[in-house]
């Protein structure tokens, strides 16, 4: 482990000057490989590609000037990034002996200060699903 930290370090520090050079373009990519002179980005989508690809010559110039010896860059699109996470809107229904479950459970815990929170929310759950 200790001999891929300088490794991990040096990609971390091309992909924060990546960033810093191309803020808006770069927030979703990722670097993939720098050896022997040749930069691999991940790109999100074929439309990210494309207008990135406009900006190449300056991604290069802001990263020579930095002190990386970039000779070539190429993009590889990675569809996988650019899904989104599922994200659950729909409530769940509880069948009324949950519910009791849930307010017995509220009026068993003991009533200290640790528990005053979860109390609460439990009530506040059994309340919304009544």
């Amino acid at each position: 482990m200790a001999s891929l930290l300088p490794t991990a370090m040096r990609m971390g520090r091309l992909q924060k000057d990546c960033a810093d050079a191309l803020p808006a373009m770069f927030a979703n990519c990722d670097v993939l490989s720098f050896e022997e002179g040749a930069l691999v980005l991940a790109v999100p989508t074929s439309a990210v590609a494309a207008k990135l690809k406009q900006q190449l010559p300056k991604l290069q110039g802001a990263l020579q000037q930095r002190g990386w010896q970039i000779n070539n860059i190429k993009l590889k699109v990675q569809v996988i990034r650019a899904i989104a996470p599922v994200v659950h809107t729909r409530q769940l229904d509880f069948p009324a002996t949950a519910v009791q479950a849930f307010e017995a459970l509220g009026e068993a815990l003991p009533d200290t200060a640790q528990n005053a929170r979860l109390i609460a929310a439990i009530k506040a759950m059994a309340a919304r699903r009544r």
